[in-house]
């Protein structure tokens, strides 16, 4: 197989793809009976990912890397465009479950305790429950402390619903000011609020579910804060109650 077919090859399997593709994936596309293994190795793909990169540097796609692999996806220039394919409002997810899913992004192993600490309520056992089903969020494991609570980190399908390959790209935390009305969130969970709701608002229109953000007042547990066309938040009720510790998550 010579450069030019491998390049044609890779591409197809780019754009057929429905997730993204590692490099060891990539090369099971070279792999057959008849030839070696290592008839185009790994360097010589990164390679031909970078000219596919240069050839569709003026398309309204592009090729990029997440944390799962390679996939195409659309430039967030062409998101105004796309969004009118599905004019539909998407389900919106409450402010709470995304400053739950922020904190766990930022502060990642964090406890139950730890995020009711930072927000200063209770966490609603239905926004766990909501972020782990969508993909986002998963228990690696316990905290070695009495009733070893859980510990929460983010997935790789975070990373890639978000366009992002490590979690260094998360953007840096931004200060917030006071609400109008009602009473404000901690700083730090307002800051971690901001800065991610920042980012998905930059996201474009690509393989990965479609994200908006959705601005509000900034009340409290209302509904504004991340929008989704997949899974809603049905987490609610959430109710102001001093911080508590890891002891009361066995």
């Amino acid at each position: 197989m010579n450069i030019a077919q491998a390049k044609k090859v890779l591409e197809t399997a780019l754009l057929c793809a429905t997730e993204p593709l590692s490099i060891s994936q990539l090369r099971k596309l070279y792999i057959s009976e008849d030839e070696e293994p290592e008839s185009v190795g790994a360097d010589t793909i990164k390679l031909l990912i970078e000219e596919l990169r240069q050839d569709w540097a003026d398309k309204g796609v592009e090729v990029v890397c997440v944390s799962t692999g390679w996939r195409f996806q659309s430039r967030p220039e062409m998101r105004i465009y796309l969004d009118r394919l599905n004019p539909e409002k998407p389900p919106k997810y409450s402010r709470a479950t995304l400053e739950t899913l922020a904190i766990i992004a930022y502060r990642q192993p964090v406890t139950r305790g730890d995020i009711e600490e930072i927000r200063g309520v209770a966490v609603n056992s239905q926004i766990i429950k909501t972020l782990e089903d969508r993909g986002w969020i998963e228990s690696i494991g316990h905290r070695d402390v009495p009733g070893r609570p859980a510990l929460f980190a983010t997935t790789r399908q975070f990373l890639d619903d978000l366009g992002l390959s490590s979690l260094e790209q998360l953007p840096p935390l931004q200060p917030v000011g006071r609400p109008e009305g009602g009473e404000a969130p901690s700083p730090e969970a307002a800051a971690l609020h901001a800065g991610l709701a920042g980012m998905l608002e930059e996201q474009p229109a690509a393989a990965a579910p479609t994200l908006a953000v959705v601005s509000n007042k900034h009340e409290p547990d209302t509904e504004a804060s991340l929008s989704l066309q997949s899974m809603p938040d049905t987490a609610s009720g959430e109710q102001n109650q001093e911080p508590k510790n890891d002891l009361a998550h066995p």
